[in-house]
């Protein structure tokens, strides 16, 4: 079985989650059981999609689904901001967060093969 558990990308994943859990508790009742439960719920998935792209030999379908998982989480990471229940400091934070997440995804991808042209 592939170790993910010591993949930096999966590691800053579950940091990102942590953080996530702890600036959910301070969302009004409004917002906790809809927007932030969801952006849980997707930075859990994200954790999925890392484990399967470690666990088979072609990774680019499970990498394409990180990098759109990590988009989604990045607009409602802003709509929790735009709104004023996500703290500004959370949110800086969560950013920095997601964008190395983005560039180890990319990373990963290209290292994958993609963009290398296919052989006949």
């Amino acid at each position: 079985m592939a170790q993910y558990q010591h993949l930096p990308i999966y590691k800053l994943t579950y940091d990102l989650l942590l953080r996530i859990m702890v600036a959910t508790n301070d969302f009004p009742r409004e917002y906790k059981y809809t927007l932030g439960q969801q952006m849980k719920d997707e930075v859990m998935q994200l954790i999925i999609c890392i484990y399967r792209a470690n666990s088979v030999p072609d990774r680019r379908a499970h990498i394409s689904a990180i990098l759109e998982r990590i988009q989604v989480i990045q607009v409602m990471m802003r709509l929790a901001h735009d709104l004023h229940v996500l703290a500004r400091g959370h949110y800086v934070g969560m950013v920095e967060m997601t964008d190395s997440l983005a560039r180890q995804a990319q990373g990963w991808l290209k290292s994958s093969g993609k963009g290398q042209p296919e052989r006949v």
